[in-house]
């Protein structure tokens, strides 16, 4: 087997014969003959089924979007082919045709997968393990999905690849300065204007894609029923809404979750979170928010990304309507407002310039490849920015970690501490804050002045890397209008309605002023800005959305 030789077994596991008679009784439809050779998913289709081999063999092989090949291995009787798209009908990233003695198999449509799944749990922890196994070995080998190439550094090429990662798609990335991305160039007549550059596996060709064009190319968006009257729609796939999505869609609900980005929110950027509850080792933020995705499509719920949602609607009539930024309307009897916080920039005239060029606002692998072996800073006294010390130190040359205040014990946990002061090549400047930037939009982040804020006294450093993880502003201009809010901006919850109620009861703890609205997460004011707190709100919701649909 090509492709995780240990995990064979759990990644093509052979189901015995009283797994194959149940999991007959949700089969989308009776079993089909394929001559050999004969196609029966191809790479960039949609709505693909699972299928169980019942006589001969699949043969399932990867492709990229620039024709490299590989094959995988061989479906045999008893085993079933898929990965984690056909949990809700998106593009599959491999293809697969009939063995050489042709193959009889059955198919299971992407809600049947679910139901079998959930119908048998044993059966469905032999499916579900297989299909992540099968991502994650997609995601390490290569030669599978998308083809990037763009200049090492340039903003909106580790934008795109940002954008891949964080959703868990696979990629191969070209520098357009070495022999390997010139030649693809060439290949597709690309020119250097022309960058970044995005094939992906259909083999079509993108020219500086936005991240909408991308997702569009990779059949990543599901197909919105705009006539669908949701249960619930969650906007904001991090911890709060993902776990909304996983109670709610377990319970039953209809639940469509929408964000703009990615996956997993801030907390899917942190490198490691090593005091979530039962993972004792630690786990990196986009592989938490990653079990998550898999477990509320498991269970039904629709994810959207990226999609962002322009505002709410402030005159429900039983139904609410949140309106896209493309215009779209979605019609839901509830709304969770889960949409967290933006990253917090520093008041410097020039940011922007720098911004995917040198500043970063977390500390991904692109960004630490980018900084590799060089002396680079970092802005920031809470958790976030402590995790990002601690995954940074080794790659860099030297860290050099700035902290508005006296320490950093009034704003981080202690082992983060503890950990800062092993490193030998970390230095922590307290009291000290950025105050300009040198560079250009060609060249990049040259330079960072900084000052000591208690004695007034500037130096500079020539840094090509800064990360700023300062903390966040809540992320609400699209329901402010409908929501009251703190002296802060955070979302207020669980207080008498007021101009927008009908003043017949009181709110649930975390509905809003707007009847059917609720907050959960670091938008919400009150809320602790922890992972596990966001989770516990998420499920929280949910109990609170029953007990207002059943009124």
């Amino acid at each position: 087997m090509a492709l995780i030789d240990t995990r064979a077994p759990q990644m093509f596991p052979t189901l015995d014969a009283q797994h194959i008679e149940t999991a007959k009784r949700f089969a989308s439809g009776p079993a089909r003959d394929f001559a050999p050779g004969e196609t029966l998913y191809a790479v960039g289709d949609r709505g693909v089924p699972m299928w169980l081999v019942l006589e001969g063999s699949i043969e399932a092989a990867r492709r990229d979007g620039i024709g490299h090949q590989a094959h995988i291995g061989q479906i045999e009787k008893g085993q079933f082919s898929g990965e984690v798209s056909q949990l809700d009908g998106r593009s599959v990233l491999v293809m697969g045709y009939a063995g050489s003695k042709g193959c009889k198999a059955l198919p299971f449509e992407a809600a049947q997968i679910r139901a079998l799944v959930i119908g048998s749990a044993e059966i469905g922890e032999i499916i579900m393990r297989a299909f992540i196994l099968r991502r994650v070995a997609l995601l390490q080998d290569g030669t599978a999905g998308a083809v990037l190439v763009g200049r090492r550094g340039n903003v909106d090429f580790t934008r795109l690849q940002g954008f891949l990662s964080r959703n868990g798609y696979p990629c191969t990335v070209f520098d357009c300065q070495t022999d390997e991305g010139n030649a693809v160039m060439d290949q597709f007549g690309i020119h250097a204007d022309e960058l970044p550059l995005m094939i992906c596996p259909n083999g079509k060709v993108l020219k500086r894609p936005t991240d909408a064009d991308a997702a569009a190319c990779l059949g990543i968006i599901p197909e919105l029923h705009l006539d669908q009257l949701y249960d619930v729609v969650v906007v904001g796939a991090g911890p709060a809404g993902l776990a909304t999505a996983v109670y709610g869609a377990s319970e039953g609900l209809s639940v469509l979750v929408l964000d703009q980005r990615a996956i997993g929110g801030q907390a899917g950027a942190s490198a490691r979170i090593e005091n979530y509850l039962g993972f004792p080792t630690g786990i990196t933020g986009q592989a938490l928010a990653g079990r998550a995705f898999n477990q509320a499509q498991k269970f039904g719920a629709e994810i959207a990304i990226p999609m962002e949602i322009a505002k709410l609607s402030c005159d429900p009539d039983g139904v609410l309507r949140p309106e896209l930024a493309s215009g779209q309307k979605l019609r839901t009897r509830s709304v969770v407002i889960a949409s967290g916080a933006r990253y917090r920039r520093l008041d410097i005239p020039n940011l922007a310039d720098f911004e995917g060029a040198g500043v970063s606002y977390w500390a991904s692998p692109i960004e630490a490849k980018l900084c590799e072996g060089e002396d680079v800073a970092l802005v920031g006294a809470g958790n976030s920015a402590g995790q990002a010390v601690v995954y940074l130190a080794p790659k860099v040359k030297h860290l050099h970690m700035v902290v508005r205040g006296k320490g950093l014990e009034a704003t981080m946990s202690q082992y983060l501490i503890d950990r800062i002061k092993a490193l030998k090549n970390v230095t922590v400047h307290v009291q000290a804050e950025v105050v300009a930037l040198q560079g250009d939009t060609v060249r990049g982040l040259e330079g960072v002045t900084f000052r000591n804020r208690a004695d007034g006294k500037e130096w500079q450093m020539p840094l090509r890397h800064l990360f700023l993880l300062i903390g966040a502003d809540p992320n609400v201009a699209w329901a402010k209008d409908c929501t009251d809010l703190d002296e802060k901006g955070f979302i207020v919850t669980g207080k008498k309605f007021g101009k927008h109620g009908d003043g017949t009861r009181q709110p649930m703890p975390l509905e809003t002023t707007m009847p059917g609205v609720f907050a959960v997460g670091d938008v919400r004011a009150g809320s602790t800005k922890r992972v596990a707190a966001a989770v516990g709100e998420g499920a929280a919701a949910v109990a609170q959305i029953h007990a207002f649909l059943a009124t």
